[in-house]
């Protein structure tokens, strides 16, 4: 049974065409990405966007809280959180293939079923079945552990 799902997962793989065309607009924006995300994730992000957000409530009296002083920095967050998703997403979708990666090299390295090595690709019921599988390994170990606590 399990062979089969992993098969599966790899018929798939292979009529998609396992090799995606790479481009030089994605490598760049790969690069870009992963350059964007580390920089804004660093403490000197945080302390120019809290610096941004500070100037722009001291200026608040000047401009008399006018709506212009509002959209101004409406539009500006809007802009950067538009941008910020796409690039977060991008390297996310990075992270998490090369985590997945990992974890496919460690099951196929050890005696764990490599059906795992791919589980993201199965269905819903594929995963509801091994969900249900690990649900009842988890009740035999308690009831295991439960019985050997009450043994004198």
């Amino acid at each position: 049974m399990h062979e089969s799902t992993l098969e599966r997962h790899v018929d798939r793989d292979a009529e998609r065409g396992s090799k995606e065309p790479k481009s030089d607009l994605s490598d760049w924006f790969r690069k870009f990405s992963s350059h964007v995300a580390w920089k804004m994730g660093s403490h000197w992000a945080f302390i120019i966007a809290l610096a941004i957000v500070v100037v722009w409530a001291i200026t608040g009296p000047m401009f008399h809280y006018s709506m212009v002083w509002q959209l101004v920095i409406n539009t500006g967050t809007t802009i950067v959180t538009f941008l910020m998703v796409f690039v977060i997403q991008s390297t996310q979708n990075r992270d998490a293939k090369a985590f997945h990666l990992k974890l496919d090299e460690l099951i196929r390295a050890s005696h764990a079923r490599n059906v795992f090595a791919d589980l993201e690709d199965a269905s819903e019921e594929e995963l509801r079945k091994y969900e249900r599988e690990f649900g009842a390994l988890r009740e035999r170990a308690r009831k295991k552990r439960a019985a050997k606590s009450s043994k004198p």
